[in-house]
């Protein structure tokens, strides 16, 4: 398992590195997962016939059984700035609403267009076939 996080944090710096050398407006650590997905796809087995997938499950599980740990910063953060929030409350409550309304509608909208098509049937289409036109009003069939 520390062969896993040091995996991970190793992919966190590369983003970083990256992030910091080409100003991509992406954070290091998007960009360090983004290349530890493309190193998973093309990555088979170690030495020991361990896939690294595995390694990084169970380093992953680990983390996610502990995650309230990691919030305890940022919660320390926000005590410490109680008086900045107590000031700009306002701002930051119309961010957080607007930043929820928009996000309602954008996966509204997806999932509208998303369950349009599977509707239509275009999604599900057989290669070669042809959809058949509908009889016109007043033929008969």
């Amino acid at each position: 398992m520390p062969m896993a996080f040091l995996v991970l944090l190793g992919f966190q710096l590369l983003g970083e590195i990256i992030r910091s050398a080409t100003h991509i407006p992406l954070p290091g650590p998007v960009i360090g997962m983004f290349l530890l997905t493309v190193a998973l796809v093309f990555r088979g087995q170690d030495d020991r016939g361990e896939t690294l997938q595995a390694q990084l499950s169970n380093a992953a599980d680990g983390l996610i059984r502990n995650m309230g740990l990691l919030f305890v910063p940022a919660g320390v953060g926000i005590m410490a700035e109680a008086s900045m929030l107590h000031r700009e409350w306002a701002p930051i409550l119309a961010g957080v609403v607007g930043s929820t309304i928009l996000g309602v509608i954008a996966t509204g909208t997806v999932m509208h267009r998303a369950t349009r098509t599977t509707a239509n049937g275009a999604a599900f289409a057989e290669p070669g076939s042809e959809p058949q036109p509908s009889p016109a009003a007043g033929e008969d069939a």
